[in-house]
């Protein structure tokens, strides 16, 4: 067989998604196109934006690019939940900053690799640009162990992180580095990435498939503010539905997805706080809604019940006291039903304690009391309040003058109960709601009779 020869005309490689065509031209009439196909990348890395315009809904995130860009090469923190846009940005410096540029994961890397790559750029002339994917993995030692490099100036820090740094970055090394927040991007902005991938992306175009606008609406509000979620959801209804046109009852159970929760993280706090606040003000609705939220994300019942409880004496104390024991029958309700049937017990206490009548006074006499305490110390009982079993306790005065109040109510009220020192103490103070009231008259009232009785009186509320 004659040996053929050829040459590669570099005009004529394609480099595309799917993978990278050649065409080889030979010595006759014949032209044959080898390619050479590479691993097809999901349709959320295939679009990732290539420019701070392509960056949808994150102004903060922007403004920071435009900065970076312009010379002011500083470390930074980007924050926000998964899908937003944190990779983006990452991957827009990458391409405008290719030779400086690296990429670790705090999954699979470690300092090792932070130092590998200042070594490597000892003779740069600027900075390398390290991108840490996921830094809130690193611990500790390893935060500690990137802290000179990033105060020195050794390398440009990009972290990202899904959880607040607050919490989970150390103080030293968060000190050094400018925080840009993500937000959760609007269905309006999802929207129209969905509509980029559809118009732009060359696998898109080639299934030669459509999707209704309600449809794309669907799919912008199921992915809960997560783009790379959406996109997810947006390539595989177009490649396992066989019809060339989409509606939306076509998508069927792809919108019926988890909703986005980090029971350890900050959307876990921020939840059963707006529940907590609602409860407070007694908007039942809007309790209502925040408990499905937790629920149907998946939250631990036990958990809100527990928060639950610490309503029901914070919030509401003795203006109403049953609101406690509503609570902890739900918790025995729950313990015994399990979930899904027991969940109704949680829904129906919210709506209780959303209604009871509130008062934090009970709640504002334990801070008095901690604080009365940090103040005085610890002064001893009054003898009479002590306890004598003995003859020798007895013999020192323990319980003399004690008076039984059921043997003389009237004559009890004129006793101290507090140590020596403490008297005319405020620490419980009821209001004009609820219960409470009745609690209210019943204090002043024992108030009156302890005044009109001779003798020393020292009021103790």
């Amino acid at each position: 067989m004659k040996n053929l020869s050829f040459s590669i005309d570099t005009r004529q490689v394609y480099l595309t998604p799917r993978g990278t065509f050649i065409k080889i031209f030979i010595p006759t009439d014949l032209c044959y196109t080898i390619i050479m196909e590479k691993h097809a990348h999901p349709l959320a890395y295939r679009i990732r934006p290539e420019c701070i315009d392509e960056l949808m809904g994150q102004d903060d995130a922007k403004r920071f690019l435009e900065s970076f860009i312009a010379g002011n090469r500083r470390s930074v923190m980007l924050w926000g939940p998964p899908g937003t846009g944190k990779s983006s940005v990452a991957h827009i410096i990458e391409t405008l900053y290719p030779q400086s540029y690296f990429s670790i994961s705090a999954v699979t890397s470690g300092i090792q690799d932070i130092r590998k790559v200042t070594k490597h750029a000892q003779n740069a002339q600027e900075p390398p640009i390290v991108f840490i994917d996921e830094v809130h993995r690193f611990n500790r030692v390893q935060q500690d162990a990137l802290l000179p490099f990033v105060e020195r100036g050794d390398i440009v820090l990009i972290g990202a992180t899904t959880e607040n740094p607050s919490f989970s970055i150390t103080s030293p090394l968060l000190s050094r580095l400018q925080v840009v927040v993500f937000k959760t991007l609007k269905p309006s902005d999802i929207e129209k990435i969905l509509m980029r991938a559809i118009q732009g992306d060359e696998d898109m175009l080639s299934q030669g498939k459509t999707i209704s606008a309600e449809g794309i609406k669907a799919l912008s509000r199921a992915a809960g503010g997560d783009a790379r979620a959406a996109l997810n959801l947006l390539e595989l209804a177009v490649t396992t539905i066989d019809k060339k046109h989409l509606e939306l009852q076509d998508l069927g159970v792809l919108l019926d997805r988890p909703l986005y929760h980090d029971k350890t993280g900050e959307n876990h706090y921020d939840l059963i706080s707006a529940f907590h606040k609602s409860v407070r003000a007694s908007d039942i609705n809007a309790s209502v809604y925040w408990l499905g939220r937790m629920l149907e994300a998946g939250e631990d019942r036990l958990y809100v019940l527990r928060r639950m409880i610490r309503i029901a004496s914070e919030d509401i104390g003795m203006a109403e006291p049953n609101a406690l024991r509503m609570v902890v029958s739900a918790k025995e309700a729950f313990t015994t039903l399990g979930s899904p049937e027991g969940d109704l017990a949680l829904y129906q206490t919210a709506v209780y304690l959303a209604c009871a009548p509130k008062s934090n006074a009970v709640y504002i006499a334990e801070k008095r009391t901690r604080e009365l305490i940090r103040k005085t110390g610890t002064p001893q009982v009054p003898l009479f309040l002590r306890n004598a079993p003995t003859k020798l306790m007895r013999e020192l005065g323990y319980g003399k003058g004690y008076i039984y109040a059921h043997d003389d109510p009237q004559g009890a009220l004129l006793m101290n109960y507090f140590p020596e020192g403490i008297d005319e103490v405020k620490l419980y103070v009821p209001r004009d709601t609820g219960f409470e009231k009745r609690i209210k008259e019943i204090m002043n009232a024992r108030r009156k009779i302890a005044a009109t009785r001779s003798g020393t009186y020292r009021k103790t509320s």
